[in-house]
């Protein structure tokens, strides 16, 4: 979760990290704080809520001089947010200064170990024990110390390092966390993610685990845990600055929306050649597509949900079978796989923990594992056998839009490589869904053009205290990931069903106004789902309904009904979840929530 920033150079340290953690407040924002070191002591500002308030009482950084600091942005694990909870933390003398992302499983133990040996704790985080065992270890070797501490945490960690001792070093370590680091013009910066350091640097050193970087104003040398020296490959971002800017929106979840024609196009069009699909870094010949026997697709929040639609997708073209899981809960059921079985694991960031676990497991059971990410070089990319990225650019809001847009259209690739690999699909039904597919975009973008008119509609139920959202098919993956939008940003109570289950104990709580929105995309359950509307009708519902053009009969069962344009049956997903996507947006927009940072929520979920 929580976002990290630190630099080292010839320019003042604050603003610049500042900046940084701007960039980063998606990963938490309930407290920040910096420290910098200047003139033979390190000085520090922390402050709860949100980093405008750390801004205003350091005048952007302007009262804390000094070339050397490390900053955060917090999103509470241990301990409620406060000034005291607040990062960095620091030993008694304020000699060692620690900011940490991540979870210090065993923070108890060592916590009781030093309290023996005389070491007492201001706040109530896991992070104060970092920076007291690091004093303990410490002799005057800050690598050394360092390494010590790594051989006895167990948990995560993405860690920067101030020692008083040495004001001409920035130490960084990572373990199961995202860090990235980087030379600047006149300095060295590390960061938790790309868009804290495209201002300054595009070309990056993702850390990988267990790594130490010892930083100076003008070089970097990178370590093992056990202290030996290695060496590491930069990588160019090639993300556009301004893509990582809200652009004239009036929050970054709008602008996301708006760029879901781009970020499809940018994701089928490098794949589609002469009529072909062509998934080079899939690295898997038709022989080996033909001897896969299996699909687990594992993943977490919306990425689940392209995955409970990939599965429909998969099935229905390739036939072949497909489990879906949830990615904190696949260790713990003792999956079954082997060398025939092919692991899809979902992430936008690349770095959620609880996916990279899935991932890790999975290797260790002799399973090939595709990793489906966003981001260039995350942990994700780097461990998974064969990487395929979806170019949605950083996506800045909490709740994924085009990130979930780019991932169904990989899905929708994938399912239709495999199906023409293994014979289920001939050339013409092959061309005839190419044509569908390089249509979405223009598709999304009139959706997205009607926005006005879901906003009327949302403006009349700002007060809802619950809404259900229905759907048979893939229209019940599509109401799974229009639930979470309109509950992860508006706090309004949603839930999902397949329309079926409602008369096994869910129609109990259909009450008079209740908002249900039905999906009902698939020809051949249009009759099945106009029953259950009707089912809901009759017992006072409010029916908003998702439909395909022509499908006027629905009128007679709904009070309000969003159009999309005829696609294959397969790809509804992508138009359905526009007016979904815009519902939410405005229902949150006007209930005043912040709707790119939720309260409770971070972008990147590294922390199980």
């Amino acid at each position: 979760m929580c976002g990290i920033v630190g630099y080292i150079g010839s320019q003042q340290a604050a603003p610049i990290l500042l900046d940084g953690l701007e960039k980063l407040e998606y990963r938490g924002y309930d407290s920040a704080g910096i420290a910098v070191y200047d003139s033979g002591e390190v000085s520090m500002a922390k402050s709860k809520g949100r980093l405008k308030v750390l801004n205003e009482i350091t005048h952007g950084g302007e009262t804390m001089p000094g070339t050397l600091g490390i900053g955060h942005t917090r999103w509470a694990t241990h301990g409620s947010p406060s000034d005291i909870n607040a990062h960095p933390h620091f030993n008694k003398e304020k000699s060692i200064v620690v900011v940490h992302n991540g979870i210090i499983e065993n923070y108890l133990k060592l916590k009781k170990k030093l309290e023996k040996k005389g070491y007492s704790f201001m706040s109530e985080t896991d992070t104060e024990v970092i920076a007291h065992l690091l004093d303990h270890y410490y002799d005057g070797n800050p690598l050394r110390a360092v390494t010590k501490i790594m051989h006895r945490m167990e948990g995560s960690y993405a860690l920067g390092i101030i020692f008083r001792d040495h004001p001409d070093e920035l130490y960084a370590v990572r373990k199961d966390s995202p860090l990235i680091v980087g030379h600047t013009d006149g300095g060295s910066i590390i960061a938790s993610d790309v868009p804290a350091v495209l201002k300054y640097t595009r070309d990056v050193y993702f850390i990988e685990n267990e790594e130490i970087v010892r930083l100076k104003k003008d070089s970097m040398e990178f370590f093992t845990v056990d202290e030996e020296p290695i060496e590491k490959e930069c990588v160019r971002i090639e993300w556009d600055v301004n893509a990582a800017e809200k652009g004239g929106y009036e929050h970054f979840m709008l602008k996301e929306m708006n760029e879901q024609p781009k970020a499809i196009t940018d994701t089928f069009s490098p794949r589609i050649k002469e009529g072909k699909i062509v998934i080079e870094e899939l690295n898997m010949s038709a022989e080996e597509i033909q001897d896969i026997d299996k699909i687990m697709i594992v993943a977490c929040g919306s990425a689940y949900h392209t995955g409970v639609t990939s599965k429909y997708v998969f099935e229905g073209l390739a036939r072949i079978p497909v489990e879906v899981d949830l990615a904190s809960e696949f260790r713990y059921r003792k999956p079954i796989l082997n060398e025939r079985t092919l692991v899809v694991v979902i992430s936008q960031s690349g770095e959620t923990a609880d996916t990279l676990a899935a991932l890790r497991e999975s290797k260790k059971q002799g399973a090939r594992v595709l990793g489906i990410v966003n981001v260039v070089g995350s942990s994700i990319a780097r461990e998974a056998d064969n990487v395929m990225y979806t170019w949605a650019g950083p996506e800045i809001a909490v709740a994924t839009t085009k990130a979930y847009s780019a991932q169904l259209i990989a899905l929708y690739l994938l399912a239709m490589k495999f199906a023409y690999e293994r014979g289920q699909m001939k050339d013409e039904v092959l061309q005839e869904m190419l044509e569908d597919l390089k249509a979405l975009p223009s598709q999304v973008e009139m959706l997205l053009n009607n926005k006005s008119k879901i906003q009327r509609f949302a403006n009349r139920y700002l007060a809802a205290r619950d809404v259900f959202f229905i759907g048979r098919g893939v229209d019940y993956a599509i109401s799974l990931e229009g639930s979470l939008k309109l509950k992860e940003i508006s706090y309004i109570h949603s839930e999902a069903y397949a329309a079926g289950e409602l008369k096994h104990g869910t129609i109990s709580l259909i009450e008079e106004g209740t908002l249900v929105a039905a999906v009902l995309t698939q020809k051949e359950l249009y009759k099945k789902m106009l029953s259950n509307m009707v089912e809901v009708s009759t017992r006072g519902a409010f029916v908003l309904a998702v439909t395909n053009e022509g499908n006027t009969e629905v009128e007679r069962a709904a009070d309000y009904v969003v159009y999309i344009p005829e696609t294959n049956r397969y790809f509804t997903n992508s138009l359905a979840i526009i007016p979904l996507q815009l519902f939410g947006y405005y229902i949150a927009v006007g209930r005043g929530c912040d709707v790119d940072k939720p309260r409770n929520l971070a972008k990147s979920v590294t922390v199980e």
